[in-house]
């Protein structure tokens, strides 16, 4: 048997600062793509860009929402995000407390795609 598609994830993003984090939190959460969003910082991350090792100080913006909405919240970070290529990585989630799926859904269901 096959498992089931998740119905919901956390969307993984890192922004420049807390304040972009904020402003991107915003813009989906005003959309209702995401019920809620978690920001933690400073974060420390090394990584290559362009054939060099980098190392930043960054934010993690984490988004809770329905797997549906994926496409739209990545388009929303992308047209409004400092980076040319910035890490927006769908977790789908396999199980969660009923009453917090449900909240999710409640939230997210007059989502503006």
């Amino acid at each position: 048997m096959e498992p089931a598609e998740a119905a919901y994830c956390l969307i993984y993003i890192t922004a420049s600062s807390v304040e972009e984090a904020e402003r991107l939190a915003h813009i989906v959460l005003e959309k209702r793509l995401a019920a809620c969003a978690n920001i933690y910082a400073p974060i420390r991350s090394l990584y290559w860009w362009q054939g060099t090792l980098e190392k930043a100080e960054e934010a993690v913006l984490i988004l809770k929402a329905p797997c549906h909405l994926y496409p739209a919240i990545e388009k929303e970070v992308l047209a409004h995000h400092s980076y040319q290529t910035p890490a927006i990585l769908e977790i789908p989630l396999e199980r969660g407390l009923p009453a917090y799926l449900q909240w999710i859904a409640a939230e997210t269901q007059n989502a503006s795609t």
